[in-house]
């Protein structure tokens, strides 16, 4: 499997990035998080002047063998139905799409369901849905390959039509089973804490998916590290999610992070390559229980807080006119020197 080499950004720029920063015409900090944003989006970019160019949203879809657990509110046919709408371009991330400029890549990674050709969605299918993680692993170790691989070529090929910042979204009943296992074994809170409502369980609910997961972890007799964890309990969308974020990374793009699955795959990634942190920006806090504690835990500072807990990339998108402000900041704003206004901090 071709582990992706990605780099720390060269922090020699750092000072150079700051020192314009501090010197435009406004008191020192007095932009709060646009300052910090630009100077990430700079050290990134390894540039004083940096740009946003053709951002693109990729929507990984793919069905989960652990709902036959009854572990989601949301029947399984959902995904597959879901995936219509978005063609139609009647869903939530559509809008937000067309709002601020964003290409929608949708992509089927397993979900259970022949889509004809004609409806536009890149066929990437490994399997109609993983297996039931409850008595086995949800993927062999060739189907996450394949996952990390096939998420890193759509990333190349957003690369080749000349995008520099994406958002990664998920369509998957069930998959905040998934993402609650994994923010459980590579952060070590504990598994309650980790289990919240989903697409909208009650409190009943909420407990009979913490006991199946529960079971589950009872059950693995896996060898414990981070790919066997990635493998055995994650979905095939998430898995070519976390392949595209490394892909990403490589490649020095902006990653623009949405909520609780995509940040859990975030997570992921890093226990691959760590430096991939570096490339993200943190779009929101969402509404699920466990977001708020994995964003600490990964001491991450998310841009917006806005309740929302609908995935498909949304909340990513949301932030994305903030980003643009602290790029437009960096390329907009006169220094003092320039302006000949003596500095007032």
């Amino acid at each position: 499997m071709n582990i992706y080499h990605i780099e720390h950004p060269d922090n020699a720029i750092r000072e150079a990035l700051t020192d314009k920063i501090n010197n435009l015409t406004k008191p020192k900090g007095s932009l709060g998080m646009l300052e910090a944003l630009a100077l990430q989006i700079g050290w990134i970019q390894q540039t004083l002047t940096p740009s946003l160019h053709k951002p693109q949203n990729i929507v990984f879809a793919a069905d989960h063998g652990i709902v036959e657990e009854g572990v989601s509110l949301s029947p399984k046919e959902v995904t597959w139905q879901q995936l219509f709408n978005f063609k139609r371009g009647g869903a939530g991330v559509n809008f937000l799409c067309r709002q601020h400029g964003f290409l929608l890549k949708i992509v089927d990674a397993g979900v259970d369901y022949d889509f004809p050709k004609e409806l536009g969605i890149i066929d990437m299918k490994v399997r109609r849905g993983t297996r039931n993680y409850l008595h086995g692993a949800a993927m062999t170790w060739e189907e996450m390959e394949l996952c990390l691989e096939r998420g890193a070529a759509v990333v190349d090929l957003c690369h080749e039509e000349g995008s520099n910042i994406l958002s990664f979204g998920e369509m998957g009943i069930g998959n905040t089973s998934a993402s609650s296992i994994w923010m459980h074994r590579f952060t070590g809170i504990s598994l309650e804490a980790c289990v919240g409502a989903g697409s909208g369980l009650d409190k009943t609910g909420i407990r009979h998916k913490y006991d199946v997961l529960n079971k589950a972890l009872e059950n693995y007799r896996g060898d414990g590290s981070p790919m066997d964890i990635i493998r055995y309990f994650g979905g095939y969308e998430m898995v070519m999610a976390v392949g595209a974020m490394l892909r990403a990374a490589a490649l020095k793009m902006v990653v623009l992070v949405d909520g609780f699955i995509m940040t859990s795959c975030l997570l992921a990634a890093s226990r691959i390559a760590p430096a991939v942190t570096d490339y993200a920006v943190y779009g929101h806090c969402g509404d699920e229980r466990g977001h708020k504690l994995l964003l600490e835990a990964m001491h991450a500072k998310p841009l917006l807080q806005l309740g929302l807990r609908l995935g498909e990339g949304t909340g990513a998108i949301c932030a994305y006119p903030i980003v643009d402000s602290a790029v437009r900041m960096m390329n907009e704003m006169d220094s003092f020197k320039h302006a000949a206004i003596t500095k007032y901090f």
